[in-house]
Protein backbone atom coordinates (compact mmCIF):
# COMPACT_ATOMS: atom_id res chain seq x y z
CA UNK A 1 0.00 0.00 0.00
CA UNK A 2 1.33 3.27 -0.98
CA UNK A 3 1.10 5.83 2.12
CA UNK A 4 0.42 9.69 1.36
CA UNK A 5 3.23 11.58 2.34
CA UNK A 6 2.64 14.29 5.52
CA UNK A 7 2.39 17.52 3.92
CA UNK A 8 3.65 20.72 5.77
CA UNK A 9 1.53 23.43 4.33
CA UNK A 10 2.99 26.64 5.87
CA UNK A 11 5.98 25.38 4.32
CA UNK A 12 4.84 24.95 0.95
CA UNK A 13 2.70 28.16 0.92
CA UNK A 14 5.29 29.86 -1.16
CA UNK A 15 4.41 27.51 -3.77
CA UNK A 16 0.95 27.01 -3.36
CA UNK A 17 0.72 31.07 -4.17
CA UNK A 18 2.79 31.18 -7.12
CA UNK A 19 0.90 27.47 -8.39
CA UNK A 20 -2.19 28.74 -7.73
CA UNK A 21 -2.09 32.21 -9.22
CA UNK A 22 -0.92 30.48 -12.42
CA UNK A 23 -3.53 28.36 -12.74
CA UNK A 24 -6.63 30.60 -12.37
CA UNK A 25 -4.85 32.52 -14.80
CA UNK A 26 -5.10 29.99 -17.20
CA UNK A 27 -8.60 29.91 -16.65
CA UNK A 28 -9.20 33.79 -17.26
CA UNK A 29 -7.39 33.74 -20.38
CA UNK A 30 -10.06 30.87 -21.06
CA UNK A 31 -13.58 32.72 -19.61
CA UNK A 32 -12.53 36.16 -19.13
CA UNK A 33 -13.50 38.73 -21.54
CA UNK A 34 -10.84 40.02 -23.32
CA UNK A 35 -11.31 43.73 -22.10
CA UNK A 36 -10.58 42.58 -18.32
CA UNK A 37 -8.05 39.95 -19.10
CA UNK A 38 -4.95 42.11 -18.64
CA UNK A 39 -5.65 43.95 -15.47
CA UNK A 40 -7.10 40.46 -14.29
CA UNK A 41 -3.72 38.81 -14.99
CA UNK A 42 -1.46 41.26 -13.71
CA UNK A 43 -3.52 41.51 -10.34
CA UNK A 44 -3.33 37.78 -10.43
CA UNK A 45 0.40 37.59 -10.69
CA UNK A 46 0.84 40.48 -7.98
CA UNK A 47 -0.95 38.61 -5.48
CA UNK A 48 0.71 35.23 -5.95
CA UNK A 49 4.43 36.83 -6.16
CA UNK A 50 3.56 39.32 -3.25
CA UNK A 51 2.01 36.47 -1.70
CA UNK A 52 5.28 34.36 -2.02
CA UNK A 53 7.04 36.87 -0.35
CA UNK A 54 4.67 36.99 2.40
CA UNK A 55 4.25 33.67 3.62
CA UNK A 56 8.12 33.00 2.92
CA UNK A 57 8.96 35.90 5.18
CA UNK A 58 6.51 34.57 7.65
CA UNK A 59 7.94 31.02 7.71
CA UNK A 60 11.41 32.81 8.45
CA UNK A 61 10.55 34.77 11.03
CA UNK A 62 8.07 31.83 12.35
CA UNK A 63 10.51 28.87 12.36
CA UNK A 64 14.24 28.44 13.31
CA UNK A 65 15.23 27.17 10.24
CA UNK A 66 18.55 27.13 10.72
CA UNK A 67 18.33 24.62 13.84
CA UNK A 68 15.58 21.92 15.06
CA UNK A 69 12.75 23.34 12.46
CA UNK A 70 14.99 22.85 9.50
CA UNK A 71 13.19 19.84 7.78
CA UNK A 72 11.98 18.26 4.47
CA UNK A 73 8.13 18.27 3.48
CA UNK A 74 6.19 16.20 0.70
CA UNK A 75 7.69 12.68 1.33
CA UNK A 76 11.61 14.20 1.52
CA UNK A 77 11.23 15.78 -1.24
CA UNK A 78 11.34 19.57 -0.58
CA UNK A 79 13.86 20.92 1.43
CA UNK A 80 12.61 23.83 4.26
CA UNK A 81 15.43 25.10 5.39
CA UNK A 82 17.18 28.74 6.27
CA UNK A 83 18.69 29.23 2.35
CA UNK A 84 16.00 27.75 0.41
CA UNK A 85 13.57 30.41 1.98
CA UNK A 86 15.78 32.93 1.87
CA UNK A 87 15.80 32.33 -2.45
CA UNK A 88 12.48 31.57 -2.08
CA UNK A 89 11.69 35.02 -0.92
CA UNK A 90 14.13 36.92 -3.39
CA UNK A 91 12.85 35.18 -6.51
CA UNK A 92 9.00 36.01 -5.46
CA UNK A 93 10.25 39.62 -4.61
CA UNK A 94 12.37 39.97 -7.90
CA UNK A 95 9.06 38.08 -9.78
CA UNK A 96 6.76 40.60 -8.30
CA UNK A 97 9.05 43.57 -9.59
CA UNK A 98 9.33 42.02 -12.81
CA UNK A 99 5.41 41.68 -13.30
CA UNK A 100 5.44 45.47 -13.19
CA UNK A 101 8.04 45.29 -15.85
CA UNK A 102 5.96 43.17 -18.15
CA UNK A 103 2.46 45.59 -17.06
CA UNK A 104 4.63 48.57 -18.11
CA UNK A 105 1.97 50.31 -20.84
CA UNK A 106 2.90 53.89 -20.39
CA UNK A 107 -0.05 56.54 -21.90
CA UNK A 108 -0.07 54.19 -24.98
CA UNK A 109 -0.93 50.73 -24.97
CA UNK A 110 0.71 50.32 -27.98
CA UNK A 111 3.72 50.87 -26.54
CA UNK A 112 4.01 47.44 -24.40
CA UNK A 113 6.79 44.94 -24.92
CA UNK A 114 4.42 42.39 -25.96
CA UNK A 115 2.92 41.20 -29.13
CA UNK A 116 -0.82 41.72 -29.41
CA UNK A 117 -1.30 38.24 -31.10
CA UNK A 118 1.51 35.35 -31.03
CA UNK A 119 -0.25 33.30 -33.48
CA UNK A 120 0.18 35.93 -36.53
CA UNK A 121 2.94 35.02 -38.71
CA UNK A 122 5.86 37.67 -38.29
CA UNK A 123 5.55 40.50 -41.00
CA UNK A 124 2.89 39.95 -42.81
CA UNK A 125 -0.06 42.43 -42.90
CA UNK A 126 -2.14 41.64 -40.06
CA UNK A 127 0.99 41.88 -38.09
CA UNK A 128 2.00 44.99 -38.92
CA UNK A 129 -1.51 46.11 -38.45
CA UNK A 130 -1.21 44.48 -34.93
CA UNK A 131 1.71 46.91 -34.16
CA UNK A 132 -0.49 49.79 -32.85
CA UNK A 133 -3.24 47.70 -31.39
CA UNK A 134 -4.15 49.10 -27.87
CA UNK A 135 -4.15 45.23 -26.18
CA UNK A 136 -1.06 42.54 -25.70
CA UNK A 137 -0.71 38.84 -25.42
CA UNK A 138 -2.29 38.40 -21.69
CA UNK A 139 -0.82 34.45 -21.58
CA UNK A 140 2.39 36.35 -20.57
CA UNK A 141 1.14 36.56 -16.59
CA UNK A 142 -0.02 33.26 -16.42
CA UNK A 143 3.32 31.76 -18.15
CA UNK A 144 5.78 33.97 -15.96
CA UNK A 145 3.60 33.13 -12.86
CA UNK A 146 4.66 29.74 -13.73
CA UNK A 147 8.23 29.76 -14.39
CA UNK A 148 8.47 31.63 -10.64
CA UNK A 149 6.70 28.88 -9.19
CA UNK A 150 9.08 26.45 -10.97
CA UNK A 151 12.19 28.15 -9.72
CA UNK A 152 10.83 28.40 -6.18
CA UNK A 153 10.67 24.92 -6.23
CA UNK A 154 13.68 24.52 -7.99
CA UNK A 155 15.84 26.08 -5.14
CA UNK A 156 13.59 24.10 -2.61
CA UNK A 157 14.21 20.67 -4.58
CA UNK A 158 15.90 17.77 -2.37
CA UNK A 159 15.51 14.80 -5.18
CA UNK A 160 16.97 15.08 -8.18
CA UNK A 161 13.63 14.05 -10.19
CA UNK A 162 11.97 17.10 -8.66
CA UNK A 163 15.09 19.36 -9.46
CA UNK A 164 14.64 17.90 -13.17
CA UNK A 165 10.58 18.52 -12.97
CA UNK A 166 11.36 21.79 -11.73
CA UNK A 167 13.73 23.27 -14.06
CA UNK A 168 11.43 22.15 -17.07
CA UNK A 169 8.51 24.01 -15.05
CA UNK A 170 10.89 27.38 -15.06
CA UNK A 171 12.16 26.31 -18.60
CA UNK A 172 8.96 25.96 -20.81
CA UNK A 173 7.68 29.19 -20.11
CA UNK A 174 10.45 31.41 -20.95
CA UNK A 175 10.90 29.37 -24.09
CA UNK A 176 7.32 30.94 -24.68
CA UNK A 177 7.66 34.16 -23.64
CA UNK A 178 10.95 34.79 -25.21
CA UNK A 179 9.44 34.99 -28.38
CA UNK A 180 6.86 37.41 -28.28
CA UNK A 181 7.97 40.82 -28.38
CA UNK A 182 5.95 43.50 -30.70
CA UNK A 183 9.42 44.95 -32.30
CA UNK A 184 11.82 43.11 -34.19
CA UNK A 185 9.49 40.12 -34.05
CA UNK A 186 11.62 37.53 -36.11
CA UNK A 187 14.55 38.27 -33.71
CA UNK A 188 12.43 37.63 -30.70
CA UNK A 189 11.94 34.29 -32.55
CA UNK A 190 14.91 33.48 -33.58
CA UNK A 191 16.41 33.83 -29.79
CA UNK A 192 13.33 31.67 -28.48
CA UNK A 193 14.15 28.57 -31.19
CA UNK A 194 17.72 29.22 -29.93
CA UNK A 195 16.72 29.15 -26.12
CA UNK A 196 14.49 26.16 -26.80
CA UNK A 197 16.86 23.92 -28.52
CA UNK A 198 20.19 24.54 -26.30
CA UNK A 199 17.76 24.53 -23.60
CA UNK A 200 16.81 20.91 -24.40
CA UNK A 201 20.26 20.04 -24.71
CA UNK A 202 21.12 21.13 -21.46
CA UNK A 203 17.80 19.33 -19.78
CA UNK A 204 18.95 15.70 -21.51
CA UNK A 205 22.64 16.46 -20.14
CA UNK A 206 20.88 17.02 -16.55
CA UNK A 207 18.61 13.96 -17.07
CA UNK A 208 21.69 12.11 -18.46
CA UNK A 209 23.65 12.82 -15.04
CA UNK A 210 20.44 11.96 -13.02
CA UNK A 211 20.49 8.62 -14.49
CA UNK A 212 24.38 7.68 -14.18
CA UNK A 213 23.96 9.13 -10.27
CA UNK A 214 20.88 7.12 -10.12
CA UNK A 215 23.32 3.73 -11.39
CA UNK A 216 25.80 4.57 -8.78
CA UNK A 217 23.89 5.00 -5.82
CA UNK A 218 20.45 3.59 -6.39
CA UNK A 219 18.57 6.55 -5.39
CA UNK A 220 17.98 10.18 -6.67
CA UNK A 221 17.12 12.00 -3.22
CA UNK A 222 19.98 14.50 -2.36
CA UNK A 223 21.09 12.80 1.41
CA UNK A 224 21.17 9.56 0.28
CA UNK A 225 23.47 10.46 -2.57
CA UNK A 226 25.75 12.39 0.24
CA UNK A 227 25.83 9.08 2.16
CA UNK A 228 27.01 7.10 -1.47
CA UNK A 229 29.34 9.92 -1.65
CA UNK A 230 31.58 10.20 1.67
CA UNK A 231 32.28 6.49 1.16
CA UNK A 232 32.59 5.94 -2.02
CA UNK A 233 33.27 9.86 -3.56
CA UNK A 234 35.54 8.62 -6.05
CA UNK A 235 33.35 5.93 -8.03
CA UNK A 236 33.31 6.90 -11.75
CA UNK A 237 29.51 7.09 -12.46
CA UNK A 238 29.36 9.23 -9.63
CA UNK A 239 31.90 11.84 -10.90
CA UNK A 240 30.48 10.97 -14.20
CA UNK A 241 26.76 11.88 -13.09
CA UNK A 242 28.04 15.19 -10.87
CA UNK A 243 29.56 16.31 -14.11
CA UNK A 244 26.68 16.48 -16.32
CA UNK A 245 24.49 17.57 -13.89
CA UNK A 246 26.46 20.87 -13.27
CA UNK A 247 26.28 20.96 -17.37
CA UNK A 248 22.36 21.43 -17.17
CA UNK A 249 22.49 23.69 -14.22
CA UNK A 250 25.39 25.94 -15.84
CA UNK A 251 23.24 26.30 -18.82
CA UNK A 252 20.84 27.58 -17.01
CA UNK A 253 22.91 30.08 -14.83
CA UNK A 254 24.94 31.42 -17.86
CA UNK A 255 28.15 30.25 -17.07
CA UNK A 256 30.97 29.83 -19.97
CA UNK A 257 31.52 27.65 -21.37
CA UNK A 258 27.84 26.88 -21.70
CA UNK A 259 26.89 30.61 -21.85
CA UNK A 260 26.03 30.85 -26.05
CA UNK A 261 22.47 31.16 -25.97
CA UNK A 262 22.80 34.56 -23.32
CA UNK A 263 23.75 37.12 -25.59
CA UNK A 264 21.39 36.16 -28.76
CA UNK A 265 18.63 35.45 -26.14
CA UNK A 266 18.96 38.78 -24.14
CA UNK A 267 18.94 40.77 -26.98
CA UNK A 268 16.06 39.00 -28.96
CA UNK A 269 13.85 38.71 -26.23
CA UNK A 270 11.00 41.45 -25.21
CA UNK A 271 13.67 43.49 -22.51
CA UNK A 272 11.04 43.15 -19.27
CA UNK A 273 11.57 38.98 -20.66
CA UNK A 274 15.53 39.67 -20.40
CA UNK A 275 15.33 41.42 -17.05
CA UNK A 276 13.09 38.78 -15.26
CA UNK A 277 15.30 35.82 -16.80
CA UNK A 278 18.42 37.87 -15.80
CA UNK A 279 17.51 38.72 -12.50
CA UNK A 280 14.50 35.47 -11.35
CA UNK A 281 16.85 32.65 -13.52
CA UNK A 282 20.27 33.63 -12.07
CA UNK A 283 18.78 33.21 -9.15
CA UNK A 284 16.88 29.73 -9.01
CA UNK A 285 19.89 28.05 -11.24
CA UNK A 286 23.00 29.01 -8.40
CA UNK A 287 20.57 27.82 -5.53
CA UNK A 288 20.27 24.77 -7.21
CA UNK A 289 23.58 24.25 -7.79
CA UNK A 290 24.38 25.57 -4.10
CA UNK A 291 21.96 22.79 -3.15
CA UNK A 292 23.52 20.08 -5.28
CA UNK A 293 26.67 21.08 -4.55
CA UNK A 294 26.62 21.60 -0.56
CA UNK A 295 24.30 18.60 0.27
CA UNK A 296 24.70 15.87 -2.42
CA UNK A 297 28.53 16.45 -2.51
CA UNK A 298 29.74 18.41 -0.10
CA UNK A 299 31.61 15.43 1.72
CA UNK A 300 33.57 15.11 -0.82
CA UNK A 301 34.71 18.37 -2.25
CA UNK A 302 37.96 17.20 -4.42
CA UNK A 303 35.34 15.88 -6.18
CA UNK A 304 33.96 19.19 -7.90
CA UNK A 305 35.62 22.04 -6.74
CA UNK A 306 38.67 21.67 -9.27
CA UNK A 307 35.79 21.68 -11.92
CA UNK A 308 34.11 24.44 -10.50
CA UNK A 309 37.33 26.26 -9.93
CA UNK A 310 38.21 26.25 -13.61
CA UNK A 311 34.19 27.52 -14.88
CA UNK A 312 34.76 30.29 -12.45
CA UNK A 313 37.70 31.28 -14.41
CA UNK A 314 36.68 30.60 -17.63
CA UNK A 315 33.37 32.24 -17.41
CA UNK A 316 34.77 35.42 -15.93
CA UNK A 317 37.36 35.99 -18.75
CA UNK A 318 34.99 35.18 -20.89
CA UNK A 319 32.19 37.45 -19.98
CA UNK A 320 34.49 40.69 -19.21
CA UNK A 321 36.83 40.14 -22.34
CA UNK A 322 34.16 39.53 -25.22
CA UNK A 323 31.88 42.64 -23.20
CA UNK A 324 34.48 44.89 -23.96
CA UNK A 325 33.19 44.35 -27.86
CA UNK A 326 29.60 44.68 -27.70
CA UNK A 327 27.91 47.98 -29.21
CA UNK A 328 24.31 46.80 -28.13
CA UNK A 329 23.53 47.39 -24.04
CA UNK A 330 21.55 44.07 -24.29
CA UNK A 331 24.16 41.88 -25.44
CA UNK A 332 26.78 43.76 -23.15
CA UNK A 333 25.18 42.91 -19.66
CA UNK A 334 24.66 39.23 -21.14
CA UNK A 335 28.14 39.31 -21.30
CA UNK A 336 27.93 41.14 -17.75
CA UNK A 337 25.86 38.10 -16.68
CA UNK A 338 28.39 35.60 -17.97
CA UNK A 339 30.77 37.24 -16.08
CA UNK A 340 28.88 37.87 -12.50
CA UNK A 341 28.28 34.32 -13.00
CA UNK A 342 32.22 33.71 -12.40
CA UNK A 343 32.56 36.02 -9.46
CA UNK A 344 29.22 34.13 -7.81
CA UNK A 345 30.99 30.71 -8.38
CA UNK A 346 34.13 32.49 -6.53
CA UNK A 347 31.85 32.70 -3.23
CA UNK A 348 31.02 28.99 -4.07
CA UNK A 349 34.30 27.56 -3.78
CA UNK A 350 33.67 29.46 0.18
CA UNK A 351 32.25 25.87 1.14
CA UNK A 352 33.45 25.18 4.85
CA UNK A 353 32.20 21.02 5.24
CA UNK A 354 31.81 21.73 9.12
CA UNK A 355 28.75 23.32 8.05
CA UNK A 356 29.58 27.08 8.84
CA UNK A 357 29.96 28.39 5.25
CA UNK A 358 30.61 32.10 4.63
CA UNK A 359 30.69 31.14 0.74
CA UNK A 360 27.10 30.61 1.17
CA UNK A 361 26.38 33.44 3.37
CA UNK A 362 28.09 35.84 0.77
CA UNK A 363 26.09 34.13 -2.33
CA UNK A 364 23.43 34.76 -1.47
CA UNK A 365 23.54 38.26 -0.49
CA UNK A 366 25.05 38.38 -3.85
CA UNK A 367 22.03 36.67 -6.21
CA UNK A 368 19.71 39.67 -4.00
CA UNK A 369 22.02 42.18 -4.51
CA UNK A 370 22.75 41.52 -8.07
CA UNK A 371 18.59 40.84 -9.23
CA UNK A 372 17.93 44.13 -7.68
CA UNK A 373 20.67 45.71 -9.70
CA UNK A 374 20.31 43.92 -13.16
CA UNK A 375 16.53 44.40 -13.00
CA UNK A 376 17.07 47.91 -12.69
CA UNK A 377 19.21 48.77 -15.14
CA UNK A 378 16.80 46.33 -18.11
CA UNK A 379 13.91 49.32 -16.19
CA UNK A 380 16.13 52.18 -17.52
CA UNK A 381 16.64 50.50 -20.83
CA UNK A 382 13.12 49.89 -21.95
CA UNK A 383 12.40 53.96 -21.61
CA UNK A 384 15.28 55.10 -24.33
CA UNK A 385 13.29 54.44 -27.86
CA UNK A 386 13.69 55.09 -31.24
CA UNK A 387 11.55 53.76 -34.14
CA UNK A 388 12.03 50.66 -33.90
CA UNK A 389 11.15 50.04 -30.49
CA UNK A 390 14.07 50.20 -27.42
CA UNK A 391 17.32 51.84 -28.44
CA UNK A 392 19.86 49.55 -27.67
CA UNK A 393 22.93 50.32 -29.37
CA UNK A 394 25.53 52.61 -27.38
CA UNK A 395 25.85 55.28 -29.80
CA UNK A 396 21.39 56.14 -29.31
CA UNK A 397 22.51 56.51 -25.62
CA UNK A 398 25.34 59.37 -26.26
CA UNK A 399 23.99 62.46 -24.26
CA UNK A 400 21.50 60.80 -22.82
CA UNK A 401 22.49 63.32 -19.42
CA UNK A 402 21.38 66.32 -21.51
CA UNK A 403 17.99 64.45 -22.45
CA UNK A 404 17.14 63.26 -19.50
CA UNK A 405 19.32 63.93 -16.61
CA UNK A 406 17.68 61.41 -13.81
CA UNK A 407 17.26 58.38 -16.29
CA UNK A 408 20.57 58.98 -16.59
CA UNK A 409 21.97 59.59 -13.17
CA UNK A 410 19.89 56.09 -12.06
CA UNK A 411 21.50 53.96 -15.24
CA UNK A 412 25.00 55.50 -14.12
CA UNK A 413 23.92 54.39 -10.06
CA UNK A 414 23.17 50.38 -11.70
CA UNK A 415 26.70 50.05 -13.84
CA UNK A 416 28.73 51.48 -10.64
CA UNK A 417 27.05 48.50 -8.87
CA UNK A 418 27.15 46.10 -11.95
CA UNK A 419 31.32 47.47 -11.89
CA UNK A 420 31.75 46.59 -8.30
CA UNK A 421 32.49 50.21 -7.02
CA UNK A 422 32.28 51.15 -3.59
CA UNK A 423 29.27 52.55 -1.23
CA UNK A 424 27.07 50.26 -4.16
CA UNK A 425 25.61 47.17 -3.49
CA UNK A 426 27.59 45.16 -6.21
CA UNK A 427 30.96 46.54 -3.99
CA UNK A 428 29.42 45.32 -1.04
CA UNK A 429 28.32 41.57 -2.97
CA UNK A 430 31.56 41.12 -4.32
CA UNK A 431 33.73 41.55 -1.29
CA UNK A 432 31.60 39.44 0.30
CA UNK A 433 32.21 36.38 -2.41
CA UNK A 434 36.08 37.08 -2.78
CA UNK A 435 36.78 37.66 0.95
CA UNK A 436 34.78 33.68 1.48
CA UNK A 437 37.43 32.58 -1.03
CA UNK A 438 40.41 33.80 0.07
CA UNK A 439 39.64 32.87 3.34
CA UNK A 440 39.44 29.25 2.21
CA UNK A 441 42.35 29.53 0.55
CA UNK A 442 41.50 29.86 -3.41
CA UNK A 443 43.28 33.39 -3.34
CA UNK A 444 44.40 32.94 -7.17
CA UNK A 445 40.60 32.65 -7.86
CA UNK A 446 39.93 35.74 -6.06
CA UNK A 447 43.36 37.43 -7.79
CA UNK A 448 41.87 36.17 -11.54
CA UNK A 449 38.02 37.91 -10.07
CA UNK A 450 40.10 41.13 -9.48
CA UNK A 451 41.91 41.28 -12.41
CA UNK A 452 38.42 40.38 -14.39
CA UNK A 453 36.16 42.85 -13.17
CA UNK A 454 38.83 45.56 -13.53
CA UNK A 455 38.25 44.62 -17.13
CA UNK A 456 34.72 44.65 -17.04
CA UNK A 457 34.11 48.47 -15.36
CA UNK A 458 35.77 49.46 -18.41
CA UNK A 459 32.57 48.72 -20.73
CA UNK A 460 30.09 49.80 -17.71
CA UNK A 461 32.32 53.02 -17.76
CA UNK A 462 32.32 53.80 -21.37
CA UNK A 463 28.55 53.94 -21.01
CA UNK A 464 28.43 56.41 -18.53
CA UNK A 465 31.23 58.65 -20.65
CA UNK A 466 28.71 58.42 -23.19
CA UNK A 467 26.27 59.72 -21.51
CA UNK A 468 27.64 62.60 -19.83
CA UNK A 469 30.41 63.67 -22.03
CA UNK A 470 29.06 62.77 -25.39
CA UNK A 471 27.12 65.01 -27.92
CA UNK A 472 23.71 63.78 -28.28
CA UNK A 473 22.50 61.66 -31.20
CA UNK A 474 20.51 63.56 -33.38
CA UNK A 475 22.28 66.70 -32.01
CA UNK A 476 22.51 69.91 -34.55
CA UNK A 477 26.27 70.75 -33.22
CA UNK A 478 24.66 73.82 -31.72
CA UNK A 479 23.22 72.44 -28.54
CA UNK A 480 20.05 71.74 -29.83
CA UNK A 481 18.71 67.98 -30.61
CA UNK A 482 16.51 68.11 -32.83
CA UNK A 483 16.35 63.58 -33.72
CA UNK A 484 17.34 60.28 -32.52
CA UNK A 485 15.85 58.44 -29.55
CA UNK A 486 13.14 59.42 -27.01
CA UNK A 487 12.97 59.27 -23.37
CA UNK A 488 9.76 57.96 -22.18
CA UNK A 489 7.88 58.75 -19.27
CA UNK A 490 7.98 55.77 -17.20
CA UNK A 491 4.45 54.85 -15.99
CA UNK A 492 3.58 54.00 -12.35
CA UNK A 493 5.06 50.51 -12.76
CA UNK A 494 8.18 51.13 -13.90
CA UNK A 495 8.89 54.08 -11.49
CA UNK A 496 7.85 51.61 -8.84
CA UNK A 497 10.72 49.41 -10.04
CA UNK A 498 12.87 52.08 -10.59
CA UNK A 499 12.56 53.51 -7.17
CA UNK A 500 12.88 50.13 -5.16
CA UNK A 501 16.14 48.67 -7.24
CA UNK A 502 17.81 52.06 -6.66
CA UNK A 503 17.31 52.38 -3.38
CA UNK A 504 18.20 48.71 -2.99
CA UNK A 505 21.27 49.34 -4.70
CA UNK A 506 22.51 52.11 -2.06
CA UNK A 507 21.16 50.90 0.72
CA UNK A 508 22.77 47.35 0.51
CA UNK A 509 26.02 49.22 -0.48
CA UNK A 510 25.99 52.34 2.33
CA UNK A 511 24.68 49.98 5.42
CA UNK A 512 24.36 46.08 4.21
CA UNK A 513 24.89 44.72 7.72
CA UNK A 514 21.42 43.73 8.85
CA UNK A 515 20.92 42.07 5.41
CA UNK A 516 24.32 40.46 5.44
CA UNK A 517 23.29 38.77 8.53
CA UNK A 518 20.32 37.51 7.77
CA UNK A 519 21.74 36.05 4.93
CA UNK A 520 24.71 34.31 7.94
CA UNK A 521 21.32 33.39 9.53
CA UNK A 522 19.70 31.56 6.14
CA UNK A 523 23.27 30.01 5.24
CA UNK A 524 22.09 26.39 6.28
CA UNK A 525 21.09 23.47 3.71
CA UNK A 526 19.27 20.37 4.99
CA UNK A 527 19.07 16.70 3.34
Amino acid sequence: MIEAPDLDYAALAPLLFLFGAACIGVLVEAFAPREVRHPAQVALALVGTVGGLVSAVLLAAGRDLTGAEADVTAGSALAVDGAGVFLQATIAGLGALSVLLFAERGLDPARSSFVASAAVPAGSVRDRELLTAHRVQTEVYPLATFAIGGMMLFVAANDLLVMFIALEVLSLPLYLISGLARRRRLLSQEAAVKYFLLGAFASAFFLYGLALVYGAVGSVRLSTISEAVATDGGDVLLVLGLALLLVGLMFKASVAPFHTWTPDVYQGAPTPVTAFMAACTKVAAFGAILRLLYVAFGTDEWTWRPLVYGIAIVSMIVGAVLGLTQTDLKRMLAYSSIAHAGFLLTGVIGFDATGDSPGLSATLFYLLAYGLTTLGAFAVLTMVRDGDGEATHLSSWAGLARRSPVLAAVMTLFLLALAGIPLTSGFTGKFAVFRAAIDDGAWPLAVVALLTSAVAAFFYLRVVVLMYFSEPAGSTGSGAVTEGPTVGVPGLPTTIVLAVTAAATVVLGVVPGSVLDLAGEAARFVG
